[in-house]
């Protein structure tokens, strides 16, 4: 079994910032590329921002400047660290990770979300 499971989440006024973390455990043999997800109120799941195993980033253009994905490849973890934030980054943020496990089957899982809300 994998486990993915987020952290950091909160309240915060705009032009603040938060920190998401981001952890995967379990029956872990490698992860390879790892993402952070929004999803705002009647809003589709999008991608905010993507970071490979060998640390290559990718941005959406609405973050882009504001936002930094890290990965910590000891630990099996990545963060967000999210600056700037306005209203329209409220959302839930899941993670999503790409893990083969010690059997060398590869699956996608995700974490059940941490809520992000910025309101003065």
């Amino acid at each position: 079994q994998v486990y993915v499971v987020e952290s950091g989440g909160g309240l915060v006024q705009p032009g603040g910032s938060l920190r998401l973390s981001c952890a995967a455990s379990g029956n872990i043999l490698h992860v390879y590329d790892m993402e952070w997800y929004r999803q705002g109120p009647a809003q589709e799941r999008a991608l905010v921002a993507h970071i490979t195993d060998s640390h290559r980033t990718t941005y959406a253009e609405s973050v882009l400047g504001r936002f930094t994905i890290s990965r910590d490849d000891a630990q099996n973890t990545i963060s967000l660290q999210m600056n700037s934030l306005q209203p329209e980054d409220t959302a839930v943020y899941h993670c999503h990770a790409y893990v083969v496990d010690r059997e060398s089957v590869l699956n996608d899982h995700w974490g059940q979300g941490t809520q992000v809300t910025v309101s003065s």
